[in-house]
């Protein structure tokens, strides 16, 4: 079939105008729509990136409430607190409504159920003028009267209650109307009764929010004068200024985009060379080179619009379906609607700004390229790789300096003037890695001999030859290595604070027994019956895990302190008796530990930190009248007054990281040298295998039983586990732009392989060409990444190298800097078999 013009457009008089642009538009559409099969990595790129956008501002956006006082205040102004012991509690609360106008009452008693999560019987009307944050109905009804309640849902699950049954507390039997929960805060457990129906409350709260609270608490004083003298005020903090959470994403997806870009300046580079003749074609009847340029242009153009538009609708479809998830996550009801359509504009904008920048490059190039030649369709000669080494080193050298002056480890992210400099950093030494891509091409291919096979040779030399293609992909490599690298370096290290140590509690096999009641909050101490009885008990409880150990944990009172330090930066955690049996169970011998030393700790750098005091017994233990916030100073630490400067610390790494877990003991020597006095202070159940929900279930209900407390793994991924998903998220990454790039490049190159098939090449030649080309990409990124990630944790730690690479999985790194290319390798060995058509017939363009 042949088509016909009736009159050729001339393109050369039309100078570049309305006509010849265009026709060269409607040609660039028609490409895409014969070629989009080719344009399926830009596309599937651009539409995850995109659809990450959408579905990530959305969460960080709804992630927050609305207004962070609403888990306390509702909508109010103000919240009065009033003790349930105050004699003239009802005389104070008309006082306080009198004087202040409508208030909302809340009226609580504390109720034990076993846990460390308080719960509370709480009378207030559901309908309130202040509380509609607070309160919220799920199924069921409110309760109307007396005896009758509404449960929460880990209420009704701790009790096995249901809307419609009956539930005992307080001394009463209730009948459950419905089940309910606290919008703000659905980690809020608590039984709702109508006003009136708690006879005895422990506190009493009062919601004010009439214009007259809201201008005395915008006073700057934070107080309501004439408040009755049993009560305490306290008003919302000033909502503190910065960027919004969408920023970040978005900071995230235009560096995302950096990635994608060079994938896709390797994609419409082959595009290019594939429309050259083509391209030749339409110079030689008198298109401009505006006009060529024009027509990659606007091909990445449609591409950017289309992958955006994709990636639009399947990130709101993501967004939708996690809703649910999200609102368990976050902890408050999450309203689906409001989303953040200005970044939605911002994140379509950038993919399509990245399309269109990434074909602006094989535009220019093609652009220029002579009309003879592209009739030939010779490949352009590659651009020389030392054009870009100055500009990647500058780049680089800018990112290390920004790290550098960040203030390391134990700065980090301290001030919103950090924490921008870290963000330019990490982007500047990214930007620095991916420029020095090609030139590390050049520095691998200057080293090759004559000894290896012609297959590697074929293959490393079409790396140099095509580096348009293979530059930007070893880029691409490196910087998904990079950042998994990156990744793995921070969730492993540990911050130089050694105080106020942070992690995981337990692990999802542990659970600790305490031998003190946590009721409604308050940590009550069992006696020594109620001890003997539970350790009975607690066997029994092991034996229905399956435990394979059970572990007493001994207290001494003791506790660490460093002298000068705040309140809110000193040692947190508790410091267990390094009993023998504790000792044992970690592998520590007594030959390990030094004569002489009071503390073992695994916190790296505790050892050596000064001022250091541990004190026991009475020390510092308020005598007298005392009040919150006006204790008297301590007295001067001796060990007369049960406390001990500078005690002998020793680092034994053996001991557990956790963060409930005995990480830091005191040694029998010192318990016996200054006479302290021990007790049993609770049990650390090892289970053979993560704890179900059911039997998390279980210890509550037993604890409940036995008016003890139980502690289980708080949530959260470990470092570890981040470190082994961003390996192997970085690893995917990797090896989604090495196939695509390697086939790229093998099929740019078909006329070669077109020539080895006809001198006799076998499909194993084939395969080692693949093979190397994709292993030689793996390697050169992974070194590259790793490099760059080493390099920059060596300019971000300072002095403080052991906690910044004391904890690096090694065995990350190997699956990183091995794996990856013998992964890459296999996958292009294996695929490469099958002769593709290209190689038996030549292509019509």
């Amino acid at each position: 079939m042949s088509t016909a013009l009736r009159e050729a457009p001339d393109l050369a008089s039309d100078a570049g105008g309305g006509v010849a642009r265009r026709a060269v538009i409607r040609w660039a559409v028609r490409l895409f729509r014969r070629e989009w099969r080719q344009q399926l990595l830009v596309l599937g790129l651009l539409t995850a990136a995109v659809a990450a956008t959408v579905w990530g501002t959305s969460v960080v956006t709804n992630w927050q409430l609305p207004d962070p006082s609403y888990p306390t205040f509702g909508t109010a102004a103000a919240q009065v607190t009033l003790p349930g012991t105050d004699p003239r509690l009802a005389s104070d609360i008309a006082a306080i409504r009198s004087r202040w106008g409508p208030a909302d009452l809340i009226e609580n008693q504390d109720i034990a159920t076993g846990t460390t999560q308080p719960v509370q019987l709480r009378a207030e009307d559901p309908r309130g003028h202040y509380n509609s944050p607070l309160v919220g109905l799920v199924s069921g009804s409110y309760p109307a009267g007396a005896g009758q309640v509404a449960l929460t849902s880990q209420v009704a699950s701790l009790y096995g209650a249901h809307a419609g049954g009956t539930w005992r507390a307080a001394g009463t039997t209730w009948r459950v109307t419905g089940i309910v929960q606290d919008p703000s805060n659905l980690a809020d457990e608590f039984a709702l009764v109508a006003p009136g129906q708690v006879p005895r409350p422990s506190q009493v709260i009062m919601l004010l929010g009439s214009p007259a609270v809201r201008q005395a608490a915008g006073n700057g004083r934070g107080d309501l004068p004439g408040l009755p003298a049993a009560a305490a005020v306290t008003v919302p903090s000033a909502e503190s200024g910065g960027a919004s959470p969408a920023v970040l994403v978005l900071m995230v997806e235009a560096l995302g985009l950096v990635l994608i870009g060079l994938v896709s300046v390797a994609s419409f580079s082959v595009m290019a060379q594939r429309r050259l003749r083509a391209l030749g074609m339409l110079g030689a009847v008198g298109a401009t080179e505006r006009h060529l340029r024009l027509v990659m242009v606007a091909g990445g153009l449609i591409v950017g619009a289309a992958g955006a538009l994709a990636g639009t609708v399947l990130g709101l479809a993501a967004w939708f379906a996690y809703v649910p998830a999200l609102q368990q996550a976050a902890g408050h009801v999450v309203d689906a609607d409001s989303l953040p359509w200005w970044a939605f504009a911002i994140g379509v904008v950038f993919a399509i700004a990245t399309s269109v920048l990434a074909s602006r490059r094989p535009a220019r190039t093609m652009g220029r390229v002579p009309v003879m030649a592209a009739l030939s369709g010779r490949p352009v000669p590659p651009k020389p790789a030392h054009r870009s080494a100055w500009p990647g080193l500058i780049v680089l050298a800018g990112g290390l300096a920004c790290l550098a002056f960040t203030g390391g480890v134990a700065e980090a992210g301290h001030g919103q003037g950090s924490a921008l400099l870290l963000l330019a950093s990490a982007i500047a030494t990214s930007i620095g890695v991916i420029l020095l891509a090609p030139l590390a091409i050049g520095v691998l291919t200057a080293g090759v001999g004559a000894r290896l096979p012609v297959a590697i040779r074929i293959a490393l030399r079409d790396l140099v030859r095509y580096r348009a293609r293979s530059g930007a992909a070893l880029a691409a490599t490196a910087f998904a290595v990079f950042l998994a690298m990156a990744i793995c370096i921070v969730a492993s290290m540990k911050f130089d604070n050694p105080l106020d140590w942070s992690g995981q509690n337990l692990s999802g096999s542990e659970l600790i027994v305490h031998t003190y009641d946590a009721n409604g909050g308050m940590m009550t101490q069992l006696s020594d019956a109620q001890v003997a009885s539970l350790s009975g008990r607690v066997k029994d409880l092991a034996a229905s895990l399956h435990a394979r150990s059970v572990l007493p944990l001994e207290s001494a009172g003791a506790g660490l302190h460093q002298a000068g330090a705040p309140v809110h930066s000193d040692f947190t955690g508790s410091v267990y008796v390094a009993t023998p049996q504790l000792l044992a169970s970690y592998g520590i011998t007594a030959s390990q530990i030094a004569s002489g030393t009071d503390i073992l700790t695994m916190r790296p750098g505790l050892a050596g930190l000064p001022r250091m005091e541990m004190a026991w017994g009475a020390y510092g233990a308020c005598s007298g009248n005392c009040t919150a916030g006006h204790e008297p100073a301590p007295p001067p630490c001796t060990v007369s007054n049960d406390c001990l400067v500078s005690p002998v610390m020793q680092t034994v790494s053996a001991l557990p990281g956790g963060t409930s877990e005995p990480n830091t003991v005191v040694t029998e020597y010192a318990v016996i040298k200054y006479h302290m006095q021990t007790s049993l202070s609770g049990w650390l159940i090892q289970a053979p295998a993560p704890l179900t929900v059911t039997q998390i279930r279980a210890a509550q209900q037993f604890a409940l039983a036995a008016k003890a407390a139980v502690e289980t793994d708080a949530g959260g991924p470990s470092p570890g586990e981040i470190a082994a998903g961003a390996t192997t998220l970085g690893i995917v990454i990797a090896l989604g732009v090495l196939a695509a790039s390697v086939g790229l490049i093998r099929s740019e190159t078909a006329r070669d392989l077109r020539t080895l098939t006809a001198s006799g090449a076998s499909p194993a030649v084939r395969r080692m060409i693949t093979a190397a080309t994709a292993a030689a990409l793996g390697l050169l990124g992974a070194v590259l990444g790793l490099a760059g990630a080493v390099i920059a944790g060596l300019a971000f730690a300072h002095g403080s190298l052991s906690a910044m690479f004391g904890d690096l999985p090694l065995s990350d790194v190997f699956i990183l800097l091995a794996g990856l290319p013998l992964v890459a390798a296999a996958g292009g060995w294996l695929l490469a078999g099958r002769e593709p058509p290209l190689i038996a017939r030549q292509p019509i363009e």
